[in-house]
């Protein structure tokens, strides 16, 4: 599985509040679309320094870098390398 279909699945299990299919794109905006707020933002870094082994500084958490799969995809292939 790839990075940003890993990013996604841990979204729709831990975010996403519907047996349905997903209807979100990469690109989307998670905190817009109100799928991800502040405390969801810890239990996100918290995955992610989990599961690829980084660390996430705290003037690192901004949209910027966690607002989209696409985001998220790239941060952490950015801290990765």
């Amino acid at each position: 599985m790839d990075l940003r279909a890993e990013i996604r699945q841990f979204i729709a299990e831990n975010f996403l509040l519907t047996s349905g299919p997903i209807d979100l794109t990469d690109g989307d905006s998670l905190t817009s679309l109100g799928i991800l707020d502040s405390t969801g933002a810890l239990e996100l870094v918290a995955h992610l320094e989990a599961r690829y082994g980084i660390t996430v500084l705290d003037d690192e958490l901004h949209p910027d870098n966690l607002d989209s799969v696409d985001r998220i995809a790239a941060f952490v292939a950015h801290k990765r390398v």
